[in-house]
């Protein structure tokens, strides 16, 4: 029975979840405006960019050109919003350029195993991009 009750159970009225297509249709020009203002910010390439997002490079092309209108889909609202959390806490961690240079900067912690926080976050999907957020998070003791 707990198992029926789960399944059939609603979102409290006015939750946010990226699962709603109105959710993600109203989110999605934001997150794809800030994740390309960050992906320039770090100096990622077009490869880079469109893999952190989960998009084709074609797709990445067509946003930077503001041509592309599609919805992003859940993971990927997902990424973006890790994204811009990373990018929030790390100019609050660091108060100089190193906010914006440290993404694509060699790391020595076991997280990232001496790749670059960006290449770390591309080849372990959004599981390695979580922990970088948290990672950065602890950090500024916010864990």
């Amino acid at each position: 029975m707990a198992t029926a009750a789960f399944q059939h159970a609603e979102a409290p009225t006015g939750l946010q979840t990226f699962a709603s297509d109105d959710d993600r249709g109203r989110l999605t020009g934001a997150a794809v405006k800030a994740v390309l203002r960050l992906a320039d910010a770090w100096g990622a390439s077009n490869a880079e960019g469109a893999a952190l997002l989960g998009v084709s490079e074609s797709t990445w092309d067509r946003m930077k050109a503001g041509s592309w209108e599609g919805t992003l889909g859940q993971d990927q609202l997902t990424r973006a919003s890790v994204l811009i959390g990373l990018f929030k806490g790390l100019h609050l961690l660091f108060a100089n350029d190193l906010a914006d240079r440290w993404p694509k900067l060699e790391n020595k912690a076991p997280v990232f195993d001496r790749r670059s926080p960006v290449q770390a976050m591309i080849e372990g999907g959004i599981p390695r991009m979580l922990e970088t957020r948290q990672y950065i998070d602890a950090l500024r003791g916010g864990l």
